[in-house]
């Protein structure tokens, strides 16, 4: 249909003429600017579209003998680059035109999708992943262009071009890999960078997988994390006997080692629900621990072979139990909860002059349901900020074992240093047991009995 004066009676039509008069357009970069317009279709087949509609226009005008129309095919077939124009131009006047100019967009990049396609799958095959999500990075001449064009054009129905090849790419890579894209929380992130040449990069960010658990510390000796030595910070000497480690083993190192031997990530963090002292066991249902492992290669993993594997490679110094997945939120849970959720305490003290039944009964008695102020101790102070927490300690049972020795079943609050409940740390910790007493004590053994469960 056309107006008075031989215009055609379409606004898109119009305006995707006077784009195609102006600029060169492959079919992705005229759909995409009306991307807005129609749905259940794609750019490319939308831009498609517009010039085959384009076309019969022309070819109706030219059959009426309208030169308008020879002048459209004639657009159409250079900054168009459309076959069908062409073969009209050819058999109605003869001429052959040849291959037009680039797209000034997007200078052809979205003939090179199957090409980019194919180096990703090269690229994350060593990985096992269900998920993924793909974006991109696009040279900003590129994204000048286009709007310039929308600005001079007065286009308001576009989408961006970055949009419109992570989306290609993306369909693509569902097709060819049977994979799910997850606009959430992918397995793998995938950034194709597109340089003004059209040369690009693949990027391939891993997202870590996360393993929450429980371990038992079964023996003494054993800190939780791996202590550097202080002399080489690591890097080993004489001191150390070369292995840049202060202790040999760790609780850490016996759950991280074995599990990345299985995942094959490139590292590891460990992160406790608190931690105890390197003299003390870890014993009850076990202490909340999460792995995070980074790039891992598999994560097609039974968990209870991982369990397994790790408590066979302890040998008995430690075990693990009710492995789980988590997620990064359960890490903030299990670091906050920590210092809140109660814990159970067995220790066995020594005093400096004997003791009595009515002081094994006045302890429970003063203790229970005690608050505590506890200024930082002196053993941690070189790595702790000097300040007084406010702990709570819920109940204590205790039970006399001879004159100067007896035994305490601690309930309290996370955080309380329970050596220096014991002690006093020298007035630092008020109350304790040598201030209720008034009989120096001292903590000979600590056990851990029991963690309360965070996440």
């Amino acid at each position: 249909m056309l107006r008075e004066g031989g215009t055609i009676e379409s606004d898109v039509l119009e305006k995707a003429l006077r784009m195609l008069k102006k600029y060169p357009l492959c079919d992705h970069c005229l759909g995409r600017s009306f991307a807005l317009l129609g749905t259940s279709t794609d750019n490319r087949i939308r831009g498609f579209s517009i010039k085959t509609l384009l076309t019969l226009e022309a070819h109706r005008l030219l059959e009426e003998g309208n030169e308008l129309g020879y002048e459209i095919l004639k657009i159409l077939a250079v900054n168009g680059n459309f076959f069908m124009a062409k073969d009209l131009l050819k058999k109605k006047r003869g001429e052959d035109v040849p291959a037009g100019p680039s797209c000034y967009i997007c200078g052809s990049i979205f003939q090179k999708i199957e090409e980019i396609v194919k180096a990703i799958i090269k690229k994350v095959e060593k990985y096992e992943f269900n998920t993924f999500l793909v974006g991109s990075r696009v040279d900003v001449s590129i994204l000048e262009k286009e709007d310039e064009l929308r600005a001079n054009m007065g286009l308001s129905y576009g989408e961006s071009i970055k949009r419109e090849i992570n989306r290609e790419i993306g369909k693509k890579l569902q097709e060819k890999m049977s994979k799910k894209a997850d606009f959430e929380n992918p397995d793998i992130v995938i950034l194709v960078v597109i340089s003004k040449d059209l040369s690009y990069e693949i990027d391939v960010k891993v997202n870590p997988i996360f393993i929450y658990g429980r371990y038992r510390k079964l023996i003494r000796g054993i800190p939780q994390s791996t202590w550097l030595c202080k002399k080489c910070g690591g890097k080993g000497c004489e001191h150390c006997n070369w292995t840049g480690k202060k202790h040999q083993e760790s609780v850490e190192e016996l759950i991280t080692a074995p599990i990345l031997d299985i995942i094959k990530g490139e590292d590891i963090i460990f992160h406790g629900a608190g931690r105890e002292d390197i003299d003390a066991r870890m014993l009850g249902n076990g202490r909340p621990f999460i792995v995070e492992i980074k790039r891992p290669l598999k994560r097609f993993i039974s968990l209870k072979e991982v369990e397994k594997y790790i408590n066979n490679y302890a040998k008995g110094k430690i075990e693990v139990k009710d492995l789980k997945w988590a997620s990064r939120e359960d890490i903030r849970n299990l670091k906050a909860l920590s210092q809140i959720t109660a814990k159970v305490y067995r220790v066995l003290v020594e005093t400096k002059k004997p003791v009595s039944e009515d002081d094994i009964k006045k302890l429970e008695q003063v203790l229970s349901g005690a608050t505590i102020k506890q200024r930082t101790p002196l053993r941690v102070i070189h790595r702790r900020a000097d300040k007084v927490r406010t702990k709570v300690v819920y109940e204590v049972k205790a039970k006399k074992i001879d004159d100067t020795h007896f035994e305490l079943i601690i309930k309290c609050q996370g955080g309380l240093y329970v050596k220096e409940l014991v002690s006093g740390d020298g007035g630092r910790t008020v109350p304790s047991v040598s201030e209720i007493l008034d009989n120096q004590a001292t903590c000979v053994e600590l056990d851990v009995l029991d963690v309360e469960t965070v996440t």
